[in-house]
């Protein structure tokens, strides 16, 4: 038996949820088109024949603005230590930039495999370009992939398999996350908050449950003004219904979830109100 980590780590929206999701077969972290969804550090398990890969998620790098932003930066580049590989991720549809070089010079890169991700959303010259680009840091392996359509993942996968070393299950057959189910909910909620809420507003919401009596789940909503409250509640409450909605088909049947929004001012500045959340 082989076994062994590996951290996914990158700039924010490079695709490192999707990809984790990709490659466990399985929803493990949320995933929306918003910059810095992911916030804490979350672990998705594949499972190959004689072998087990645990795979870590991590927050995308930034330059952070508030106590929130840098607690999430942390936990990234912590990350990074005790596994057996780091794979940077770089958008495919973008262009390698400082942003990119900065998240490298924060790795052991010469150990470190570059993953060019998205690539089904770039034409192959701007492929090329990446990957030309990217070669400058001297990483030891490149592998172009698309998270969405599975192009490359086999190939990344064998790579990181063949170095896994020899060790134990840390997890059972099937399971693909170590998440508590309450933490899952309330990521599922935000999932959902995220695909609604515009402008700066996603990012001033936090998530947390509070009561579980099987099939009563209580999620309380976290804004840090007075008026976001009622843009994410909506008119007449039919937001929140259709958030509250949205998570009850992704669970099992029978749930029942009750959505209550909060005011907690400037909770992403507040260093008791973040350890509370888990931040």
């Amino acid at each position: 038996m082989r076994s062994g980590f590996v951290t996914f780590v990158g700039r924010p929206n490079v695709g490192k949820s999707t990809l984790v999701n990709s490659i466990c077969g399985a929803k493990v972290s949320i995933v929306s088109n918003k910059p810095q969804t992911t916030r804490t550090r979350v672990r998705g398990v594949w499972h190959g024949p004689d072998s087990q890969i645990v795979f870590v998620d991590t927050p995308g790098l930034h330059k952070p603005v508030t106590l929130l932003g840098e607690r999430v930066n942390a936990t990234a580049l912590d990350s990074v230590n005790d596994v057996d590989v780091v794979c940077m991720l770089i958008d495919a549809t973008k262009a390698f930039g400082k942003g990119d070089q900065w998240v490298a010079s924060r790795l052991d890169i010469a150990n470190a495999f570059v993953v060019v991700n998205k690539i089904d959303k770039a034409p192959r010259e701007l492929v090329l370009a990446q990957l030309a680009a990217a070669s400058e840091l001297g990483a030891a392996e490149y592998f172009p992939v698309s998270a969405t359509t599975g192009e490359g993942v086999p190939e990344l996968l064998a790579a990181l398999d063949a170095l896994m070393p020899e060790g134990p299950a840390y997890f059972p057959e099937g399971m693909v996350s170590d998440a508590d189910e309450s933490q899952w909910v309330a990521e599922l909620v935000r999932e959902q908050l995220l695909a609604v809420l515009r402008d700066e507003l996603p990012y001033s919401v936090a998530t947390r449950v509070t009561e579980w009596e099987w099939p009563r789940i209580r999620c309380e909503i976290l804004v840090e003004r007075e008026s976001q409250k009622g843009m994410v509640i909506g008119r007449g409450g039919e937001q929140l219904k259709r958030v509250g909605q949205a998570v009850r088909e992704q669970l099992a049947p029978g749930a029942h979830i009750e959505l209550h929004v909060t005011v907690d001012k400037d909770w992403q500045q507040r260093a008791d109100r973040l350890e509370r959340l888990g931040y």
